[in-house]
């Protein structure tokens, strides 16, 4: 609802806008209007101006057209009276009258040329002045049309753009609305749900408080009368409990132990290398052992880094056994990482080995700084290195009192209050960024100092090799540093909870001696839930082997009753074939006389007779006919061997004709399949040629139009210039008739 309202908020802050600029639009289109009146009403004074001008220059031809017959007329009269002042040598007198008369005639005609050229004159001041006022009035014309066209493109540009502008404003806040409708009445119909849910929870609610609060009176009573004590009450009792195994705890402890012993692995080969690669230095510089005797201090110092792999290898040794002790099934936690009280030991040794080699080290450097071949800068590389192996021991020596402290749990846990654990695991991680920011600077002081010692006169190719290796290791130690410190930063939360977690209900272990206790108690509870699993999965197997029993008996007693109904079928069908071999024994007496007689020499010899039904055998006894029972028997069973026989074949038959029958079935899908795909792609096949045909066609159609427009536009393009050669060559000529006009005028 709130969302609604900010959202209608919205809609009328929008409308508020859309109707001020409205308002503004109403504005700007009645200056435009007022604008292309003022154009329309400039156009009209440029109409009459033009049509002024016309006038004036139809004037203007009469004037020249009547100056010229003027012209004309004055040539003749100067003709005349050249005629006459000839003619007046032969008569004074009538020269004399003549004389009088032409010089009153030419006065007369000098004054009226007089005043049609002073006329004249004024005209074309009149028409060279109207003609600039035209044109400066119709530059300044045209100049106000083309700004006010501007103006008023601007502004339809304007109006054009804030009317899609709000369309589309609108057709969003529409749309908004509509979907906000939607939206609340979505939420409308959640919030009734919302509400039906929670009215079931309150009632589920109260009904688990009721349930709850019955078990829980029963379960006081149980523990009150049944529990002797709870031991979770008494931290000596509660630290032999054991605690809730958290797999995936384990799993991750495991891995990030498995991180540290790659990182330590990385570490101690680059301290290997280091200390090798040292070695080599004191016994090359400042003074060769090979061509000369080093320093004493020198041999010393050597000597005790030969020694460097019996304490740095067994840092590798304990992180390993620390890593093997950290299962799966165990829990790991101080208290029981009796492997770190060995890695520790391990690290102990290594800072001995460091606090011996220590002041040889520092000797060896300022021995090397007495040197003759030591210059100043290489004596100031050499005592920042001097600083920086004493800060890389004191580190160390940090770095040993933290494993020490976390060591002290799992054999003297008053040593180290559980509170405590998150400090120590803090400070871990700042010594080991100090160990990187040392190893950093360690790294920058002897590049600088490797450059110097190269620009050595004395410099072998030796040195510079181990330059480069020494390099190279305290390269490797600062990479492997500060991998080993982002590690630890990023997992120190889990160390801190992880490694400090106990009993339920219980602050903590007591000693490594009840957490030892713990171990073989989980050790014995794990047993013990899996011979309950194996119980349950014998009993699981019991249970399952007596339904297969009893389905087993039920098929034996459905194939009993089978069996006697097939037995009955073959009494009643045997009975008639019994009935003829007892009716032919008692026809031929003659014949049991012989068999009487054989019976005597063979006693009980087994008679073998061959009938339609088998081979059968009877013994004779004291002369009597074979048993009936026995013979239908024996009968019984030969049938019933054959029937057995005759089902395994006809089953057998029956499973050969449902493969085929399968198989068949299988190809004739294959077969409806395939002709369906061939179908299907012939469509397609067909399809694409008429496709293929129809581009073609197009792609014909489309070149066609497109060669005609081609003509089209060129024919055009030469009547266009054809127009325009002809328009140019007006305007030529209206040039040159207005410049021999405007010649003529100032001529005259």
């Amino acid at each position: 609802m709130a969302a609604a309202a900010e959202l209608q908020g919205k809609y009328q802050k929008l409308a508020q806008e859309y109707s001020k600029l409205r308002a503004q639009n109403q504005v700007l289109k009645k200056g435009v209007v007022d604008e292309q009146a003022n154009s329309a009403s400039l156009k009209e004074q440029l109409k009459m101006k033009d049509q002024s001008l016309r006038k004036l220059q139809q004037e203007m031809d009469s004037l020249t057209f009547r100056n010229q017959q003027l012209a004309k007329r004055v040539e003749l009269l100067q003709d005349e009276l050249a005629l006459n002042e000839a003619r007046g040598k032969k008569n004074k007198k009538s020269v004399e009258s003549s004389s009088q008369l032409s010089q009153e005639q030419k006065s007369v005609f000098n004054e009226d040329l007089q005043k049609k050229i002073e006329e004249n004159e004024r005209l074309h001041i009149l028409f060279f002045e109207a003609d600039e006022q035209h044109k400066r009035l119709e530059a300044e014309l045209r100049s106000r049309l083309e700004v006010l066209e501007t103006d008023a493109a601007q502004h339809q540009a304007v109006v054009d753009s804030l009317t899609k502008k709000y369309t589309e404003t609108i057709e969003k806040l529409q749309n908004d609305k509509a979907k906000l409708e939607i939206k609340s009445q979505m939420l409308e119909r959640e919030a009734k749900d919302c509400r039906l849910r929670t009215e079931e929870c309150q009632q589920q609610l109260k009904n688990l408080q009721a349930a709850l609060g019955s078990r829980l009176e029963e379960s006081l009573c149980i523990i009150n009368e049944k529990v002797p004590f709870n031991d979770t009450r008494s931290s000596r009792y509660n630290a032999l409990n054991v605690p809730l195994h958290n797999r995936r705890n384990q799993l991750k402890l495991r891995d990030l132990a498995g991180q540290a012993m790659a990182f330590v692995q990385e570490l101690v080969t680059a301290l290997l290398n280091f200390h090798t690669y040292t070695e080599q230095k004191v016994q090359i510089f400042p003074i060769d052992s090979a061509t000369d005797i080093i320093s004493p201090l020198n041999q010393k110092f050597s000597q005790y880094l030969h020694e460097n792999a019996s304490y740095v290898r067994p840092l590798e040794e304990g992180m390993l056994h620390l890593f093997e002790s950290i299962t799966e099934d165990t829990v790991t936690v101080l208290e029981t990482t009796v492997k770190l009280k060995a890695f520790s030991e391990h690290l102990a040794s290594y800072l001995g080995f460091l606090r011996k080699i220590l002041p040889y080290q520092l000797k060896s450097l300022e021995e090397e700084c007495e040197s003759s071949l030591c210059t100043a800068a290489l004596r100031a590389r050499n005592m920042e290195l001097h600083r920086d192996m004493k800060r890389l021991t004191a580190v160390f020596e940090k770095l040993h009192t933290y494993v020490n402290l976390l060591a002290l749990p799992s054999t003297r846990p008053e040593g180290l209050l559980r509170t405590n654990y998150n400090f120590v695991f803090t400070n871990i991680a700042a010594s080991l960024h100090g160990f990187h920011d040392i190893l950093k600077d360690i790294s920058k002081h002897y590049s600088q100092k490797a450059a110097l010692e190269q620009e050595v006169p004395t410099a072998t190719q030796k040195l510079i090799t181990t330059n480069d290796c020494i390099l190279s290791s305290v390269a490797a130690l600062t990479n492997g540093a500060g991998k080993m410190a982002s590690f630890f930063s990023n997992n120190l939360d889990h160390f801190t909870t992880s490694l400090s977690y106990g009993p339920k209900g219980g602050a903590e272990f007591i000693s490594p001696l009840s957490a030892e206790c713990m171990l073989q108690y989980k050790k014995k509870a794990a047993a013990y839930m899996k011979s309950l699993k194996k119980v349950q999965q014998s009993l699981e197997k019991i249970a399952k082997l007596e339904q297969e029993k009893e389905h087993w008996m039920l098929e034996a007693q459905l194939a009993k009753i089978k069996l006697e109904k097939e037995n009955q079928k073959l009494k009643n069908s045997l009975s008639g074939h019994l009935t003829e071999t007892i009716q032919e024994h008692s026809v031929l007496p003659s014949i049991a006389e012989q068999k009487k007689e054989t019976t005597e020499k063979s006693v009980r010899e087994p008679i073998k007779s061959t009938s339609l039904i088998g081979m059968l055998t009877v013994t004779t006894d004291n002369e009597k006919a074979p048993d009936v029972e026995s013979r239908e028997d024996l009968i019984k069973t030969h049938y019933m061997a054959r029937i057995a026989e005759l089902t395994s074949h006809l089953q057998l038959a029956d499973s050969k004709s449902v493969h085929f029958h399968a198989e068949c079935r299988a190809l004739a899908k294959r077969l409806s399949l395939a002709e369906k795909s061939k179908e299907s792609l012939t469509e397609e096949l067909k399809l694409a040629s008429q496709n293929i045909t129809r581009l073609q066609d197009e792609l014909m159609t489309t070149k066609r139009s497109y060669e005609d427009q081609l003509s089209m536009m060129s024919d055009h393009l030469c009547s266009m210039n054809e127009t325009l050669t002809k328009q140019r060559e007006e305007i030529d000529t209206l040039k040159m008739t207005s410049k021999g006009n405007s010649k003529k005028s100032k001529n005259r």
